[in-house]
């Protein structure tokens, strides 16, 4: 298979391990170019059966994937899908890299947020840099919720309580507290990130791969529920699309300097200010 006609990506191949580099502008936005291109390559990487282990990275050192691109949210419809309603392209591919018969990595080495987050979530292993790497879910913030499976996967990644900590406060989370609360594998210091994630990509893929398939499938089986999950976090995204406020919400985030980097190396910050004004007014009522 031929992995030379991306634009927004950069892939090699090399002993069994693909390398994935996102690249697509300076904050790695999860825009439709960068979208159409991860949904095409997860497949091919799934039906390639020199591809053992996949470890996906950024290109920029300061954003892995910013998140969903908002301009293209404010113009999805707000009509709810079908109770059985086939997943999602975003859905499908958040599940591709989650069920692949081969290993898939994310190497989080600066901030990511929003779908960018959610791929990462999707991802077997998460490793990220300490001191560097941020995370967060901002969706709230602008009037929806996670929708391409971040309320599926925090749950089970994080517990209950911390999970709604993250989804409903919107706001940044290191690197050190993403590994204590289970979002990450490891936080790793610059010197021995790539080292580690190297070394464990290489031994997965030098092991024979029906057993690494079987070994995934298995641990998988105990994710009861997942795809009927997604569906209802679909609705339900859905449903908060024509919320009251939402729109303005959105336009407010980018007004305000959302999907730019000096915006987006301050996201929590951002959302946190986005009501800001609409809260001092109904206390001032009250």
């Amino acid at each position: 298979m031929d992995y030379s006609g991306y634009q927004c990506l950069r892939v090699s191949l090399r002993q069994g391990v693909a390398q994935v580099l996102l690249d697509n502008g300076p904050v790695n936005l999860l825009d439709k170019p960068l979208f159409k291109e991860l949904l095409r390559l997860t497949d091919q990487l799934a039906a390639d059966d020199r591809v053992r282990v996949v470890v996906l990275a950024s290109a920029n050192p300061d954003f892995f994937i910013a998140h969903f691109d908002v301009g293209l949210i404010l113009r999805f419809p707000a009509d709810p899908p079908a109770p059985d309603a086939p997943l999602s392209p975003f859905h499908r591919m958040a599940e591709a890299w989650r069920t692949m018969p081969k290993a898939t990595i994310a190497v989080v080495e600066g901030r990511v947020g929003g779908g960018g987050s959610e791929i990462a979530l999707s991802c077997d292993m998460r490793f990220a840099l300490r001191g560097k790497a941020v995370f967060n879910q901002p969706e709230v913030a602008l009037g929806i919720l996670p929708g391409g499976s971040g309320t599926v996967r925090l749950g089970r990644l994080l517990g209950r309580g911390r999970a709604l900590e993250v989804v409903l406060g919107c706001d940044d989370v290191d690197a050190d507290l993403a590994e204590d609360w289970g979002w990450v594998n490891r936080t790793l210091d610059a010197e021995a990130l790539w080292p580690h994630v190297d070394r464990l990509a290489a031994r997965i893929a030098s092991f024979p791969p029906h057993a690494v398939a079987a070994a995934k499938a298995s641990v998988l089986h105990a994710e009861h529920g997942v795809v009927a999950d997604l569906q209802a976090e679909a609705a339900a995204f859905q449903g908060t699309l024509a919320g009251p406020g939402t729109r303005d919400a959105m336009e407010r985030f980018l007004a305000q300097g959302g999907q730019t980097p000096a915006g987006e190396g301050r996201l929590g910050a951002l959302c946190g200010e986005l009501h800001a004004a609409d809260a001092r007014g109904r206390a001032s009522g009250a």
